[in-house]
């Protein structure tokens, strides 16, 4: 049996950009359990899906982004035992059990396919598809740019998901392009939004209503999409069921959910979606203290996304490199802090930044960035990317 001082349990950006941070700090024996051999910066999917970015920009060999001194385990988890008596253990599919004195989990979500019958054979059919599976990105825009006329479902999915209202990118980029070719007024476009707002935030949510009125926008609110057949959605709503036939496409986002084995490990809190149990401000396991958990698969109770992450690796990478006895009230504590950045059209880009309870939490207090603009689109389009690349998963940031 392997053991590590730290064993990370995910490979995505929580996991990479962690265990960077961690050995920039003098952790010297951290352990990456990761499965894919390709990484895939997840916001640029979005573009991919609008005809604006190649897949090419968002892909990378997962062994490039491994930051040196951390040892890759390209496998995946079966199981978890917290409660080992020499410390965590984790087992993967190969047969390989490693033992560590920390365990910290970010494996991010899984989709919850059976959740949503016909979904998984509407993708397969081509008549599905979203910017939210891998996979399947590289179809939206093809299936989207030369419509002319017909009718075109999406969704936002609820949550759990990484960084849900972010499918609001593909639609209005489509609508925008729809309105230049002078076709939108012969497209029925349809929205499932899961709650009665996009984001919960007053003046970004009118922002976004403006947008969906002027593009013509149907919104089936506080609604759910509970089967597909046959280019048809069956959509449940709080007044009844009504099925959207005759799709010429479907932007259908699956629903998430965490990997079974954090639930069968005794992790998971009272969340349907097995969430793992951490307190909300340290990310420390509520039973199990040699346990962690940050990003997509930990209750944070706050919306995930890349933003979120970059506070949360600064606040637990502190409390894994700090001296021991240091007293928690000296330690940073994370508030919940998430960003969605939402396109309004092709060109312009709004950022909505919020805490844990829906407060505004702006990173540069003296600019209006829920403002959509033709700068902050090019940042999140060109410049984060680099950033990603180049810093974030280094531990720089």
């Amino acid at each position: 049996m392997d053991h590590h001082a730290v064993t990370i349990v995910g490979g995505g950006n929580a996991g990479i950009s962690l265990a960077a941070r961690l050995l920039r700090e003098g952790v010297d024996d951290v352990a990456l359990v990761e499965p894919r051999t390709t990484h895939h910066y997840r916001p640029l999917l979005n573009y991919v899906g609008a005809g604006l970015a190649p897949m090419s920009a968002v892909e990378r060999p997962t062994r490039s982004l491994v930051p040196d001194g951390c040892t890759l385990v390209p496998d995946h988890v079966v199981s978890v035992d917290p409660g080992a008596s020499d410390g965590p253990t984790v087992t993967t599919a190969g047969g390989r059990t490693l033992s560590t004195s920390t365990l910290v989990l970010c494996p991010g979500l899984d989709e919850d396919w059976d959740a949503t019958p016909g979904l998984a054979r509407a993708y397969d059919e081509g008549w599905a598809a979203s910017t939210f599976v891998g996979e399947s990105a590289s179809r939206v825009w093809p299936a989207l740019r030369d419509l002319t006329a017909g009718r075109v479902l999406f969704t936002v999915p609820p949550e759990p998901a990484p960084c849900g209202p972010t499918a609001l990118k593909p639609l209005l980029m489509a609508c925008d392009h729809w309105r230049r070719r002078g076709v939108l007024d012969r497209l029925d476009v349809v929205l499932v939004l899961p709650y009665a707002t996009a984001l919960a935030v007053p003046v970004p949510d009118r922002r976004v209503e403006e947008a969906l009125t002027s593009y013509g926008v149907r919104v089936l609110r506080e609604a759910s999409v509970t089967e597909l057949g046959d280019r048809a959605v069956t959509v449940t709503t709080p007044t009844g069921t009504e099925v959207v036939d005759d799709l010429a496409f479907a932007h259908v986002v699956p629903h998430y959910r965490a990997p079974r084995w954090i639930e069968d490990a005794g992790l998971a809190g009272t969340t349907a979606a097995g969430l793992a149990d951490v307190d909300l401000h340290t990310m420390r396991h509520r039973r199990h203290p040699a346990v962690w958990a940050l990003g997509d698969c930990a209750d944070l109770r706050t919306r995930p996304s890349g933003g979120a992450l970059r506070d949360q690796v600064s606040v637990l990478a502190a409390h894994l490199t700090a001296a021991p006895g240091t007293p928690e009230a000296r330690l940073p504590r994370y508030d919940g802090y998430t960003v969605m950045p939402i396109t309004l059209d092709r060109r312009r880009l709004m950022l909505v930044e919020i805490d844990r309870d829906g407060r505004p939490s702006p990173s540069v207090p003296f600019v209006d960035l829920t403002r959509p603009r033709r700068t902050t689109w090019l940042a999140d389009r060109y410049g984060l990317p680099q950033t990603y690349f180049r810093r974030i998963l280094r531990g720089k940031v």
